[in-house]
């Protein structure tokens, strides 16, 4: 059974470790975060980071955040992140972690959920569409990986119609 919750300080190290066994190039633009570096800071904050745990156990995360700091973009929050641990992908963690995100967004006002997929990342595209995201736009050979050029998919979900 997957139990969501806010993550804790104490979750850090756990949510440092998912990090490490899932950070590829075929999952984020962004270089794999240094060996140490804290997970929390300023974009992630125990507050915005929802925690999944099966049996006890950290099993993966999401973290929602105001991207554009503006009162005209205030409606519109973003799954920054997701993460399961390979070992406890398949057990509907990560489905789990979106419903509580588009719930968690409901609650604090939110009219749309967005967030952003790498083109290849059919695993995570197909959950998000199961979740109720569309496609919104496809930036074209947005990031050069791997010495690839891979498009960023921009999805989101209305959460004034459902």
């Amino acid at each position: 059974m997957v139990e969501v919750r806010f993550a804790r300080l104490e979750d850090e190290a756990a949510l440092r470790k998912i990090d490490t066994l899932t950070w590829t190039a075929d999952v984020s633009p962004a270089p794999t975060p240094p060996g140490g570096a804290p997970f929390f800071g300023d974009r992630s904050r125990p507050a915005d980071v929802l925690v999944a745990e099966i049996d006890g156990v950290v099993a993966g995360y999401a973290v929602l955040s105001q991207d554009i700091p503006l009162a005209s973009h205030a409606h519109v929050l973003e799954v920054r992140g997701l993460a399961v641990d390979p070992a406890y992908q398949r057990h509907g963690a990560g489905r789990r972690l979106m419903e509580a995100s588009v719930a968690e967004a409901r609650r604090r006002g939110a009219r749309k959920l967005s967030l952003r997929v790498l083109g290849p990342n059919a695993k995570a595209r197909q959950l998000y569409e199961s979740c109720g995201f569309v496609v919104e736009g496809i930036l074209r050979g947005e990031f050069l990986l791997d010495g690839q050029y891979v498009d960023d998919v921009l999805m989101a979900r209305n959460l004034t119609t459902d």
